[in-house]
């Protein structure tokens, strides 16, 4: 492996300079203004893979954005690692909040990131992760280290609910055929504390609309007479939680996972300052369910939370109006044993029955995807713990993510294939959020620890 150390070091400012370039393009998938962007994304990815020695490279067209596929296989008797992320990017607004252009990438040192972080849209989510992978490839294909055979699948629609990609998969068995499937969409604890993802909470995503009278209405004429929509959404909005932060949504938790003491003394033991956690938030207190910690709150308890709420007059200065229409955007984590669909059922069913006789409400679903736990006493996990304890020299704590990653469940059922969480990125990288970044050491170190993963993989595979 220390040809492999050598090659990283020898060509360290030229990986960094191509992820540079391509954090420049504006691979925004839930705006369709974008949309030639996420095509630019998509063959940029495209071009990279076939420049470090990829084999079949394509650019596969789907109803919304590219997935891009690639192949290097090695050995009929070697596994097969399905390398899965993302080319696309949340949207970057407010832009006003943003410290420097979304994209146009600046690195500067952090408290937490004293060798410089990356900041621009898509550093950590998921372009810089994804990008590890196509460095870490080259890396061991150049100086003949690549003990297994590699697919890359790198979808353009993971931030609006990776709508294509079961279809793709269901359509593509034989292509995608692999042994596992690595994923660097996580975080580790901190620099010092590294982790694997082992359970990552699935999401419910609804939209609500609440409309009283037939237009708009001059609140001074009819204030007071007839319903506010955007009043009358609020107080809604206000009664899906009761005084415990519990949702009172009926039917919620009836199919919650109920975890041990051990495993919840387990994740309670891993570092963490609530302190610091506030200073970093600039928040004074926290707010979540009754009896459970911050790290059990994000970990292994169902949430319900507003995204966006709209209507009425927003513009500049005043204008003294009663509005029609009021709208909300609401999204659910949710927990082993928990079903988006049947989830949205209970939703829409609760919403509607609480709603005033004063107003008409509209509930749509957006997307969804199931909870996903990931076993940790087998072949795949073990790999992945061995190589994070190479590179760290301290074995990695398991931690279950608060985030989703719809398409771990798809894999498990469709392609029969178990997947490895293996992510780089911190919790407070600002992911989704204004300022953006990922740290200069986790590209790095994800470059180095990838090779490991392969070698360990390989090995025990025998």
């Amino acid at each position: 492996m220390k040809e492999m150390k050598q090659y990283l070091d020898d060509n360290r400012q030229r990986f960094l300079d191509e992820l540079l370039e391509l954090l420049r393009i504006p691979s925004v998938s839930a705006d369709p203004k974008y949309a030639p962007d996420v095509r630019r994304t998509a063959e940029a990815i495209s071009r990279h893979l076939t420049a470090v020695g990829v084999d079949n490279v394509e650019i596969c067209e789907t109803a919304g954005h590219p997935i891009v596929y690639g192949e290097k296989m090695v050995n009929p008797k070697a596994p097969t690692v399905l390398v899965y992320g993302h080319y696309d990017v949340q949207p970057a607004d407010p832009l006003e909040l943003w410290d420097s252009p979304p994209f146009e990438p600046v690195i500067k040192k952090t408290k937490l990131h004293p060798d410089g972080a990356i900041f621009a849209r898509g550093s950590c989510d998921d372009k810089g992760q994804v990008f590890m992978h196509v460095k870490a490839f080259e890396m061991m294909l150049k100086t003949d280290n690549l003990p297994c055979n590699v697919k890359f699948m790198i979808e353009g629609e993971e931030e609006v609910g990776s709508k294509n990609l079961e279809k793709f998969c269901h359509e593509n068995k034989k292509k995608l055929e692999c042994d596992v499937v690595l994923i660097s969409d996580t975080s580790i604890i901190d620099n010092e504390t590294p982790s694997l993802t082992v359970g990552l909470r699935g999401l419910c995503y609804m939209e609500v609309e609440v409309t009283g009278p037939n237009k708009d209405l001059h609140s001074g004429v009819y204030g007071g007479a007839v319903a506010n929509p955007v009043n009358v959404l609020c107080t809604m909005i206000a009664s899906l939680h009761d005084e415990k932060r519990r949702v009172t949504v009926k039917g919620f938790y009836d199919d919650v996972e109920k975890v041990s003491a051990k495993e919840r003394k387990m994740m309670n033991a891993a570092p963490y300052d609530e302190k610091q956690y506030m200073k970093d938030l600039n928040v004074s207190e926290l707010m979540g369910e009754k009896g459970y910690t911050t790290v059990e709150r994000t970990g292994i308890r169902p949430t319900l939370d507003v995204n966006g709420i709209w209507g009425g007059y927003i513009g500049e200065g005043a204008k003294t109006v009663l509005p029609s229409k009021a709208y909300a955007k609401i999204s659910m984590r949710l927990v082993p044993n928990q079903d988006p669909a049947k989830i949205e059922k209970l939703f829409q069913k609760h919403f509607e029955g609480i709603a005033p006789k004063s107003v008409k409400v509209k509930v749509n679903a957006h997307h969804g995807g199931y909870p996903v736990v990931v076993p940790t006493n087998s072949v795949e996990y073990k790999a992945s713990e061995k190589a994070m304890e190479q590179a760290f020299g301290k074995k990695p704590l398991p931690q279950r993510g608060g985030g989703s990653i719809p398409i771990v469940a798809m894999f498990d059922q469709v392609l029969k294939a178990k997947s490895v969480l293996m992510g780089f990125g911190l919790d407070s990288d600002d992911i989704h959020s204004p300022n953006e970044h990922y740290g200069l050491f986790n590209y790095y170190k994800g470059i180095e620890t990838i090779p490991y993963f392969y070698k360990y993989y390989a090995e025990m595979k025998k």
